[in-house]
């Protein structure tokens, strides 16, 4: 068995974190930075090695991207289904500030609400609730 952890390169790991914590309720766990090694190179020292938060009770994890661009595509989702309508439609709202929405947060035929959005970083978030007959 296996965990698993969405694991996410950045232009700017600190920013983006900090926005998924405001947008979704959460903590910064640890950062560590490329000036906490023993003899790091001096531009890289204030760049994010590796970055641990939570947010929406999901534990994530981030890196600054240094050795080569972060490049945006469609082939990887964040999904987040809540419990509670009111909670996935505020995470929704939050979200997509100053981002894309792809599909706005609506009933689906599966009974759940559904929502599709691309964050002001890139990242395409699938935001559901528990399908009505299993909750």
């Amino acid at each position: 068995m296996a965990n698993f952890t969405a694991y996410l390169m950045s232009e700017d790991a600190r920013a983006q974190a900090g926005f998924y914590i405001q947008a979704l309720g959460g903590k910064m766990n640890s950062i560590t930075t490329h000036g906490d090694l023993p003899d790091a190179r001096e531009d890289l020292k204030d760049k994010v090695i590796n970055l641990s938060f939570n947010a929406a009770g999901v534990h994530f994890m981030m890196s600054d991207s240094i050795f080569e661009p972060v490049s945006y595509g469609n082939s990887v989702n964040l999904n987040l289904e809540f419990a509670d309508e009111a909670e996935a439609r505020e995470a929704f709202d939050k979200l997509a500030e100053g981002g894309v929405v792809k599909e706005a947060i609506a009933p689906a035929f599966w009974g759940a609400l559904y929502g599709h959005v691309q964050d002001k970083f890139g990242i395409l978030w699938m935001i559901t609730t528990v399908p009505e007959q299993v909750q």
